[in-house]
């Protein structure tokens, strides 16, 4: 029997975060529309077979959005697109290349910006391939949220737990604000894979 969609998401960004997301949804049974500049498939799109879309026309087509471009160009890209991200779901899983102590989150900033758009922080504190494969490490990493609105936060859990993560493993830690604290992980990423390469890894919470 053929599954029923559960929501037309859309994928801002096409390279290792974004195909490795739009293949984990996907076969999730959601319908997945990923955003490019051109509007084309990437010559070197190495993901599933799915729709594309120029960015603006992907906002429009889906209820949930994904930022996954780099996040540097964030704020301006996604300022552009304030009308058709209206009243969408927009899950943040982008970091700054260089965290910056004296500045403002940049989930935050996003919120600020698309006041009408329900921003959340999540999946910005693990290697791209334990989005969607959170069991490939030895112990349980954590998946954190942010995000001011607690239906879209909810909302976010159900996609996260499609892709694998179980409840416990997901820790709500508030308002977009206290992206701050898992943003600032960046400038602890170049040690990492300086140290180990491109393996797997999250930040874990244990207790």
């Amino acid at each position: 029997m053929t599954r029923k969609p559960m929501h037309t998401i859309g994928i801002l960004g096409s390279g290792r975060v974004g195909t490795t997301l739009a293949a984990g949804l996907a076969g999730a049974g959601h319908h997945v529309v990923v955003g490019t500049r051109t509007g084309a498939r990437p010559g070197e799109w190495a993901g599933p077979e799915l729709g594309f879309a120029d960015h603006e026309t992907t906002a429009r087509q889906a209820a949930i959005v994904i930022n996954a471009t780099p996040g540097d160009g964030t704020l301006e890209r996604l300022t552009a697109l304030r009308e058709p991200l209206s009243g969408k779901i927009l899950v943040d899983v982008s970091n700054a290349a260089v965290h910056r102590p004296d500045a403002q989150p940049h989930a935050e900033r996003l919120q600020e910006a698309l006041p009408r758009t329900q921003v959340v922080k999540t999946l910005n504190t693990m290697f791209h391939s334990v989005m969607t494969d959170p069991h490939r490490l030895s112990v349980p990493p954590t998946a954190f949220l942010s995000g001011d609105d607690a239906d879209a936060k909810a909302t976010v859990r159900t996609l996260l737990a499609g892709l694998g993560w179980p409840p416990e493993w997901i820790l709500d830690l508030g308002g977009i604000s206290t992206a701050e604290g898992t943003e600032a992980l960046v400038a602890l990423v170049p040690h990492v894979m300086r140290s180990r390469g491109f393996a797997p890894f999250a930040l874990t919470l244990a207790s």
